[in-house]
């Protein structure tokens, strides 16, 4: 069998300007970044906005397992299955972090004959949207040590410096630094930090706005300090936000590649769903919404933190609805919840799929609580049998869902052909009801402990003294009508990645709470997630390559 690399580089791609004309986009809306991937100008927007918005499909999954779930490439073979049925489809992903690349997860383009394409160019450094975010990150942190250096006539308090560098790499060793150290003219000593870019609170904001107007707002509102007298410091004071703006002045803009059946997908921002919110960008997802019968997208990780925060972040701050949202599990990866080694996961074992189905089921329970109609698939895999299959479907519809299987890593859009009838009935029959987990007017604390005990199924929530501080000044500073935006392990309900299946009996702990104000809502960080990851003993880094032609290999 062909590795996913290997069917990208095989597969003829069209021109991007042949594949934007299928959906009526002309070469002066498009600006190229070479044959294959272009952005969308700010001039086509403007054109389209007044067009009637089409459909809404979400596509999450249940916690993900060394197994595999497949999600991105059931969103691409599902966009590419409607295509095969006529529809005016469009696929809405983010882009991916170089972090994972070259760590353990790979890259986020789909797999096998349903992916999106150049793949070395989207895992790679696609249009610069990255790097300018890190740029404009960065300038921040140089200009608010600059401003202290000279001066400080802001009256920032060193000891409460709460902007953090940011690098899109795995990089540990950057978690907890030293900066200023040598003469007086090298700054102040301090301690700083690194984030992962995917994890900048630019990042956020660049998914978030809506204009070049409203996200040097949102940079405006940035807190990057507090004074002497304990008030906040923003970026505005420190005359930041246009040189930041200038740097994403083509960052805001989404990007168009295709899939490898030619369907469009825009691909725009990319923040990790366990440390930020975790989906592309606001700007991306409306304008596909503008340009097509049905749009695909999908939100980072299981359904409890990127669904959860596509409803109660993305779509309370945008206006966004969704009117249906798919749901991917495997046979395999349900019995790895159920207690079955990742090496014996081959034979069919109904006792540990019913064992781990649990956590199938508690995601379904959660995406009801939002009033919109779930379609759970299973992304086949040829050592699944028709018992095991027979068994799920059943679940699935004893719960009010429709269930389909879809094989569209061997047969793309062919293989997706089930499922996406199943959405189009969904679409046609079930009206979406959605509302959002918690009011706005809702305090912050109780926020919190609506996703912890409705989403993740904990018994309570505990505070370290500090998060506790944090939270209530917080809420004395007026931000608390803001979302909540959970940072948690992706690999269990609770916090305790090792608790895998639908655990019970646990509380989640807080140990940070920190406000985003110019993203808009409140970071909750629980157990041991860390917003810089690092490299696993194996990197993938290790087997990437490029040879003599210019051939990338070992990208997955």
């Amino acid at each position: 069998m062909k590795t996913d690399i290997e069917i990208a580089q095989e597969a003829v791609m069209l021109p991007i300007k042949e594949v934007a004309g299928k959906v009526g986009i002309t070469e002066d809306d498009l600006e190229l970044y070479g044959k294959y991937k272009a952005k969308l100008s700010d001039e086509y927007y403007d054109k389209i906005k007044d067009n009637e918005d089409g459909k809404l499909v979400l596509v999450t999954a249940i916690n993900p397992t060394p197994a595999g779930e497949g999600k991105t490439t059931i969103t691409v073979g599902l966009g590419q299955a409607l295509g095969k049925l006529n529809k005016k489809s469009i696929i809405a992903l983010r882009e991916p972090s170089l972090g994972p690349c070259f760590g353990i997860k790979g890259g986020a383009a789909g797999g096998g004959y349903s992916q999106v394409v150049p793949m070395e160019d989207l895992n790679l450094h696609f249009t610069g949207d990255f790097h300018a975010i890190t740029s404009a990150n960065n300038l921040l942190a140089a200009l608010l040590d600059n401003h202290i250096q000279q001066e400080n006539e802001l009256r920032i308090d060193t000891r409460q410096i709460v902007w953090k560098r940011c690098l899109d790499m795995n990089d540990r060793s950057l978690r907890n630094i030293v900066v200023g150290l040598g003469s007086k003219m090298d700054g102040f000593v301090r301690e700083d930090h690194f984030v992962i870019t995917v994890a900048s609170e630019i990042m956020a904001i660049l998914c978030l706005a809506s204009d070049m107007e409203d996200l040097k707002e949102r940079l405006g509102k940035i807190i990057v300090a507090y004074n002497l007298d304990g008030e906040p410091v923003t970026a505005k004071e420190l005359k930041a936000v246009g040189a930041m703006a200038a740097l994403l002045k083509d960052a805001i803009k989404p990007n168009i590649i295709q899939t490898l059946e030619h369907t469009p997908a825009l691909v725009h921002g990319g923040p990790f769903a366990n440390i930020a919110h975790g989906c592309n960008s606001v700007r991306a997802t409306k304008t596909a919404l503008k340009m097509a019968d049905i749009v695909v997208t999908e939100a980072g990780f299981g359904a409890d933190l990127g669904a959860e925060k596509f409803m109660d972040i993305k779509c309370r701050l945008s206006g966004l609805k969704p009117d249906a949202v798919v749901l991917v599990a495997t046979i395999r990866a349900l019995k790895y919840n159920g207690g079955v080694p990742k090496a014996e996961l081959n034979s069919e074992n109904l006792e540990a799929l019913k064992k781990g189905i649990v956590n199938l089921e508690k995601h379904i329970e959660n995406l009801q609580l939002y009033g919109v109609p779930v379609v759970v698939t299973l992304n086949s895999f040829i050592t699944d049998t028709d018992a095991e299959v027979e068994f799920v479907k059943n679940f699935c519809e004893e719960r009010n869902c429709e269930f389909a299987q879809a094989r569209v890593w061997e047969k793309g859009g062919e293989g997706g052909i089930e499922l996406a009838e199943k959405v189009l009935s969904t679409l046609e029959n079930k009206e979406s009801k959605f509302k959002t987990l918690y009011p706005d007017e809702m305090s912050l604390e109780d926020k919190v402990n609506e996703v912890a005990t409705k989403i993740y199924g904990a018994k309570g929530v505990t505070y370290s003294p500090a998060a506790k501080k944090a939270m209530d000044k917080i809420t004395s500073m007026g931000f608390g009508k803001l979302p909540v935006c959970m940072a948690k392990t992706q690999y269990s309900l609770s916090d305790d990645q090792t608790k895998l299946g639908r655990p019970t009996d646990f509380e989640i702990n807080v140990r940070e709470v920190y406000v985003s104000a110019g993203a808009g809502f409140v970071v909750v960080v629980t157990g041991a997630i860390m917003t810089m990851p690092g490299l696993p003993k194996q990197p993938a880094a290790y087997g990437i390559d490029v040879d003599e032609t210019g051939n990338i290999t070992g990208l997955f």
